[in-house]
């Protein structure tokens, strides 16, 4: 692959989780990350790439995760995805063919119209997969984030080398 991205956007419901919303005794909400796409934000951030989580709900489950894998932008409560991208992209000066989205549902379509590659869960909607450079063949939920990420450093020569370095073996 010879883009150069910079950023990775993930969606967090049905991508990094099951689609599922679990709520306790208490009303909080609770929600079950997949420990596997680890790997991906480590290598993503090991050759350089950021990280941008984007989500229309808002979590403190998903604040707790997204400090742990050290993203650099978490943005909750975003009900207009593509305004939002679009100032996002201008304020930072960056192009369209720079950004990874990973995502799997209709309120992923518009922004996802708006970059360079697009990743999705195996069981993302039709619309989702019809217009995706890259379906995982993991569900949401499941290790697709690290499914999508994996495949495009892969693509690039760069995964062996970056999880090398992550956790220093040798693969």
């Amino acid at each position: 692959m010879n883009k150069k991205f910079k950023l990775v956007i993930i969606d967090v419901d049905g991508t990094m989780t099951d689609s599922g919303i679990y709520y306790d005794e208490h009303g909080n909400e609770l929600k079950k990350f997949c420990t596997k796409d680890a790997a991906g934000f480590f290598a993503a951030h090991q050759i350089g790439l950021k990280i941008m989580v984007l989500t229309g709900r808002e979590c403190v489950a998903t604040t707790r995760r997204m400090s742990e894998m050290k993203v650099e932008y978490l943005f909750q409560n975003v009900k207009n995805k593509v305004e939002f991208l679009k100032r996002f992209m201008e304020e930072n000066d960056i192009c369209k063919d720079e950004i990874i989205y990973i995502g799997d549902d209709l309120n992923d379509l518009p922004p996802m119209k708006l970059v360079g590659y697009i990743g999705c869960p195996q069981d993302s909607c039709p619309e989702i997969k019809e217009i995706a450079d890259y379906v995982s063949t993991v569900k949401g939920g499941y290790g697709a984030v690290r499914d999508v990420i994996e495949h495009i450093l892969r693509e690039s020569g760069e995964w062996e080398e970056a999880i090398s370095k992550v956790y220093g073996i040798g693969i």
